[in-house]
């Protein structure tokens, strides 16, 4: 498989951080508007992005303010199976995050496609924590 792997410093705490990638209310202002579900292990949370795709992930690792890893189990596009990866450390005074996309089976159009669609939104991350505006998809900050 050919995972999709990003590197990037957030200049907030870990626990800031935590909260943006695993609270809905948070997490609809840097991703996408309508996130549903509890970020617990073993709990489904989905993410509606309004006339393209609707993706549910069932939680399959949760080490509060460490770890959140998520499996697509249904969704409108063929990624059921793929795993997406969040792992946070704090590195000179700011929270390190390592982002994994695995389930590309080849580095073709879709994997591309969900390499830059990851980089835009990590960035949409940092913005928000940091400065507290995110582009979320379907909102009215959304760069379409």
């Amino acid at each position: 498989m050919m995972p999709i792997k990003h590197l990037l410093h957030i200049k907030s705490k870990k626990d800031e951080v935590f909260d943006a990638l695993s609270q809905p209310d948070k997490i609809s202002k840097w991703y996408t508007s309508i996130v549903k579900g509890k970020f617990k292990l073993d709990e489904i949370v989905i993410f509606e992005f309004v006339n393209f795709a609707t993706f549910k992930f069932k939680i399959i690792e949760y080490v509060h303010n460490e770890l959140l890893t998520m499996e697509c189990i249904e969704s409108d596009i063929p990624v059921e199976g793929h795993v997406m990866k969040y792992e946070l450390d704090e590195n000179d005074g700011k929270t390190r995050v390592r982002y994994s996309y695995n389930g590309f089976l080849e580095m073709d159009d879709s994997y591309a496609n969900m390499n830059f669609s990851s980089a835009k939104y990590l960035e949409s991350l940092r913005q928000f924590c940091q400065k507290g505006v995110g582009e979320a998809f379907g909102s009215k900050n959304y760069r379409s």
